[in-house]
């Protein structure tokens, strides 16, 4: 029972530090600051982040002035950094420690955000999270961070306010704030639209926890439409006063949804059902279509069909992905329906990728080898007809590549650190640039197609946001604007002839629009009548696009005529509605513009700023290891340290210690001391002893994520000092040591990419091996070696999962290291110290048996349950004696995978091993259960 109330009290602790990265930037990067009164805003020197700066700290200061009133007044300073050496696009705020990172890569798909200037966007969206913090510390939310510190805090908070609030409040407030904002995106409404088109209707739980067979939309949209709905029918201090109560933990139980009921006179259910409703009406009145009515006879979610383009009259090559089934490039029969499949997708941030003349040309990501904040974007190129694929790029940082009509160049987007984009023309067959385009007026591209040889056609977007379709002379840099700049978004260019069709955003659902010789037309689609249409392609009077639905984005063909074609005035085009849904509340505040030259004064930021920065307490469970800690980090993220109190219930001893690991320099630097207490060896003689473990290591890790499969490798070693201090009766009989030993250890893994229904990559390896050697006036070594392999099962969600293990140890018995070596399922632990040759073998299948989608209370939900069928067989040899034991055990585990408070993945099980080889005194049929898996690491 203690076990499973720790679990309970840590559950949300963990999922703040996901995003955060140590190390990872180079030595000799120096930082620049904007620091006042409320925020201090860091970046690197020499990049020209000057002005992304300027606007983040200028946006932040009137954002706490103009939206606190409906979330509340307290302001507490936060450190921001920006990132600039990433191709990925995200951010996020945290506490533990309290800082907030923005990865400045803006996104290639406008639909998907927008095309707010990225770092305004994302100060808008980010400092709400801002807000929100600086305001949920009361009542019991306050007593959690007395008690834990910041992670305290976050606990707290994310107990007793829901995900979806936190993630639509923000997307309410960039919506307020800005011109655009998802709120004002059709796109962002296909995901809800598509479930009542299809008639998908799916409890308040599934919609909250997700399901690993069906597409359900994520909190974020959940969450807007819930926000949004509050704030229009209950006034704009609805929400200030529902978390309010929430966070004090008013009523102490389900403390939101009494809230929600106090402030606006409903039951949480019929709230959450009216916001809903509120959004839904406007899709009642569309009917039905083809493309509903094909999700609506799909059971669960049959997958994505992206970016079809035709090969011949009756062959398209696309992408294809599933639940089952990572991205892959296939050939489809359009005739018969038949896929033949080319082979897997490298590594991508996006499936977007461009065909011709039996080529294909894709950005693929790579990780930077030694620094975890670098990573790049390569240009990839493969035969359809051998399947033969190179990489023509290195550390570049290219997106949305596309081949010329004679196969010979590539253009693509090159977007440096801090995006600023161009166009650069390279040599299809070796990647060497051939030319940079010119950007005077700095704008950003997106998906260029050639035109022709000397054009490229290519949605742009100006540092203010507004964008357009447009032409542009690769040799000059001259754009031509196809129709007239505006903040309704447009994308995904195709080329027929004279003929350039693309996608833009309507008032609600994405259309496809043609420009032929440059009159516009928007071409129809009934097949489609509720959400976007995207990736058009054309030939010989026929042409598929995809549409998106509640059973994936499909793949749509349909003949071309004159009546698919109905002229649009770019006047009327440009004058379209931009808003889905009309909320009066969003009329209300002027949007915040760029504010990019406000003169605050920039100064260095100096590294060792506040370096030592201890900012909580966290239990923490690794059986038999009971451990609590303190814990800091610093806003760099580059020294983490701890202090702590451990207690081993296998051997009953205690441990206090502190570790420190520094990672702006490469190697990492570690160090640690431990003092244990009370340790015993209850073999003949009776010993007992205290011990003191000083230790100075390096550390060499390595990332080779490129390709097919993600890699990493890691070095470490040290020297240590250690003391052996008898007690009690030993004391009279063993004289006390001291000695130094050093340490060694590699860890290796590979795996392949992971569909969301498998359990485990397909294929996949991983490998410890360690070893620590006595190198003072005592004899002493350890050896361990401990190994796993991944493999295909039976079906697609199964995996055989083969692990070894082997360690050699001394017999001198002077002192023996302390053991992590593996014995068989079921069997009790044994006294490892004077077992010099073990050996292990473990195999195991693993396989889903149910997904049950079904949930308790809003308090715990499962998204699977499935099985383990295992053997295991250890081999123990003494030297001495010239005898050997044996260990066998079989049985099976069934894990439930299941979410807590809607939002924190846990995985735990029961196990029942059977032992084949019975040991006197104990039943060989033995019954455990498995704490969470996935819930302790650190």
């Amino acid at each position: 029972m203690r076990k499973l109330f720790l679990l309970i009290c840590c559950l949300p602790v963990y999922s703040f530090l996901q995003a955060q990265q140590f190390g990872g930037h180079q030595p000799a990067t120096k930082w620049n600051q904007i620091n006042n009164d409320s925020i201090r805003v860091i970046f690197p020197e020499g990049l020209g982040l000057e002005k992304q700066a300027t606007d983040v700290a200028a946006t932040v200061q009137k954002l706490a002035i103009q939206t606190a009133p409906t979330i509340g007044d307290r302001l507490r300073k936060i450190s921001i950094v920006l990132q600039p050496y990433t191709t990925i696009s995200n951010a996020y705020v945290a506490l533990g420690p309290w800082r907030s990172e923005f990865y400045l890569m803006p996104a290639q798909n406008p639909f998907d955000l927008g095309t707010t200037p990225w770092t305004h966007s994302l100060a808008l969206h980010e400092f709400r999270h801002v807000q929100q913090y600086n305001n949920f510390r009361k009542g019991l939310s306050r007593v959690a961070y007395y008690l834990f510190g910041q992670d305290g805090l976050a606990m707290a908070n994310g107990a007793a306010v829901p995900n979806w609030f936190w993630e639509g409040d923000a997307v309410y407030q960039e919506t307020l704030k800005s011109q655009q904002g998802r709120g004002r995106l059709s796109f962002f409404f296909n995901d809800y639209r598509s479930l009542w088109m299809a008639d998908k209707k799916y409890s308040w739980m599934k919609l909250r926890n997700g399901s690993l067979r069906d597409f359900v939309p994520d909190h974020y949209r959940l969450g807007y439409m819930q926000v949004a709905y509050g704030r229009e029918k209950y006034g704009p201090d609805f929400w200030k006063n529902v978390t309010d109560d929430a966070v004090r933990f008013n009523g102490l139980f389900y403390p939101f949804q009494r809230a929600i009921k106090k402030y606006s006179n409903t039951t949480y259910k019929e709230f959450r059902q009216n916001a809903l409703d509120y959004f839904k009406s406007s899709t009642d009145s569309l009917g039905n279509d083809a493309v509903s009515d094909w999700a609506k006879q799909q059971k669960h979610f049959a997958g994505d069909d992206e970016f079809p383009q035709w090969i011949d009259d009756n062959t398209v090559v696309l992408v294809k992905s599933s639940y089952k089934k990572i991205p892959a490039f296939y050939l489809r029969n359009i005739t018969t329906g038949n896929d033949s499949r080319l082979q897997t997708k490298a590594i991508s941030l996006d499936n977007y990728f461009s065909y011709r003349n039996g080529r294909i040309v894709y950005a693929a990501y790579e990780a930077d080898t030694r620094w975890a904040w670098k990573d790049y974007s390569v240009v990839r190129v493969m035969d359809v007809h051998t399947g033969r694929e190179r990489v023509i790029t290195h550390r570049s940082k290219y997106f949305a590549p596309d081949i010329s009509a004679d196969g010979k160049t590539i253009v693509a987007v090159e977007v440096q650190p801090g995006g600023a984009a161009s166009l650069h023309i390279l040599d299809a067959k070796t990647g060497s640039l051939l030319k940079k385009v010119p950007n005077p007026k700095q704008f950003f591209y997106s998906h260029p197609k050639f035109y022709t040889d000397q054009t490229v056609v290519t949605a742009i977007r100006t540092y203010t946001g507004e964008n357009t379709m447009a032409l542009v002379n690769i040799n000059d840099g001259s754009v031509e604007e196809l129709l007239p700049m505006s903040r309704r978004v447009v994308g995904f260019p195709a080329v027929q002839g004279d003929t350039i069709t693309f996608t833009a955003a309507g008032h609600q659902q994405d259309l496809l629009l043609a420009l032929v010789n440059k009159q516009l037309f928007q071409v129809q689609t009934p097949t489609n009548k509720g959400t976007g249409n995207y990736q058009w392609s054309a030939h010989n009077n026929k042409a598929i696009y995809t549409a998106f639905t509640a059973a994936g984005f499909h793949l749509v063909q349909q003949s071309l005529n004159a009546e698919n074609w109905q002229p649009v005035s770019a006047e009327a085009f440009t004058q379209t509605s931009m808003t889905p849904y009309d909320l009066p509340g969003l009329k209300v505040d002027q949007p915040l513009s760029l504010d990019t030259s406000r003169p605050y004064p920039i100064s260095r930021y100096h590294k060792a700023f506040n370096l030592v920065n201890f900012h909580s307490w966290r239990p923490y469970i690794s059986d038999p290891d009971y451990t609590f800690s303190l814990i800091g980090e610093n806003v760099l993220n580059t020294l983490q340290t701890e202090l702590y109190f451990n207690y081993n219930t296998n051997e009953k001893y205690k441990e206090i210690g502190a570790t420190a690991i520094y990672g702006a320099w490469f190697p990492y630097l570690t160090l640690g001391v431990a003092e244990t207490f009370d340790r015993k060896e209850t073999d003949t003689p009776f010993k007992t002893w205290n011990e003191l473990n000083g230790r100075l290591g390096l550390q060499f890790p390595f990332t080779f994520n490129s390709g097919r499969y993600y890699r990493r490798l890691s070095f470490s070693g040290g020297i240590n000092h250690h003391q052996v201090n008898y007690t009690q009766a030993s004391k009279n009989k063993y004289a006390d040591e001291q000695f130094e030993y050093y340490d060694a250890s590699v860890t290796f893994t590979m795996q392949s990419q992971v569909a969301r229904q498998q359990i485990y990559p397909r294929f996949g390896v991983s490998l410890l091996s360690r070893y620590r050697q006595i190198v003072t006036n005592l004899s002493g070594f350890q050896w361990l070696t401990s190994a796993a392999v991944y493999l295909p099962g039976v079906a697609r969600t199964h995996s055989l999962v083969i692990t070894g293990a082997y360690q050699k140890r001394d017999t001198v018995g002077d002192y023996s290291f302390g053991s992590s070596f593996p014995i068989s399922r079921g069997y009790p632990a044994v006294n490892q110290y004077s077992i010099p040759d073990m050996y292990k073998v473990g195999f195991n299948y693993h396989f889903p048996l149910v997904y049950p989608d079904f949930g308790i209370g809003n308090i715990v939900y499962f998204l699977r349950v499935r099985g383990n069928a295992f053997y295991d067989y250890t081999y123990l040899k003494f030297f001495r004696e010239n005898r050997y034991l044996e260990f066998k055990s079989t049985g099976g585990e069934v894990y439930f995978d299941t979410k807590w408070w809607n939002e924190y993945n846990v995985s735990f099980g029961i196990r029942y091993s059977r032992m084949l080889n019975q040991l006197r005194g104990y039943d060989p049929n033995q019954w455990e259960f498995i704490l969470p898996i996935n819930l302790f690491g650190r």
